[in-house]
């Protein structure tokens, strides 16, 4: 799995938004510790956290499982653009045939969950899904055989209020293993001075 912030909204574009409230733009620091310390307070300890939608922040995830993918999927205020397996799929054509020791080869679609029997089965799933698509039948129909396991990717976007609610729910330990990994990686993507807002939300790093 590997995230990349691709952008991310300045602090100051916070402040403000929660100085127009006020219209006290002239206690502004430019996003320094007096703006972080307001967007905390108003936005985390007096619980107006609308006004962390202001701060949105752009990841590339790569290598996560379509399961992961189904939970991501839930979370609400978040834009999705997912690698599409009807236009990507023939890159599976050409492979060489899979047989349930090839773990190593078929990581580079699959993803591997350390249970034996499990990803033995994942990978008969994919040199099944191999034959279809070497049977002619078209992506639209063959993928239908993709397992749960099959890696995919995506552009993700979402603010600071739901990316809370992300973290919190999804670094718990109840939470799917892949996901919690997904969390954790989030959070520590972000930018160093934009950690200190979703601390609280972490439940447990690994």
């Amino acid at each position: 799995m590997k995230v990349t912030l691709h952008h991310h909204t300045p602090l100051v574009i916070c402040s403000d938004a929660i100085r127009t409230c006020w219209q006290s733009f002239d206690k502004s620091d430019n996003g320094g510790e007096k703006d972080r310390d307001l967007i905390d307070r108003v936005g985390n300890k007096f619980k107006h956290a609308s006004t962390l939608e202001h701060l949105v922040y752009n990841f590339y995830v790569e290598g996560i499982s379509r399961a992961l993918l189904q939970e991501l999927a839930r979370h609400r205020m978040a834009s999705l653009s997912v690698k599409s397996t009807r236009y990507t799929l023939k890159e599976l054509k050409d492979e060489a045939p899979y047989t349930i020791d090839d773990s190593e080869r078929a990581s580079k679609y699959l993803v591997m969950t350390g249970v034996e029997m499990v990803d033995q089965m994942s990978i008969r799933a994919l040199e099944n899904l191999r034959l279809v698509l070497l049977d002619g039948i078209s992506n639209d129909r063959a993928k239908y055989c993709l397992p749960e396991s099959y890696k995919t990717e995506l552009t993700w976007t979402i603010n600071a209020r739901s990316l809370q609610n992300f973290i919190s729910l999804r670094s718990d330990k109840a939470a799917l293993w892949e996901i919690r990994d997904l969390a954790n990686i989030v959070y520590q993507t972000l930018p160093p001075e934009h950690r200190y807002l979703f601390e609280n939300s972490l439940k447990e790093e690994h």
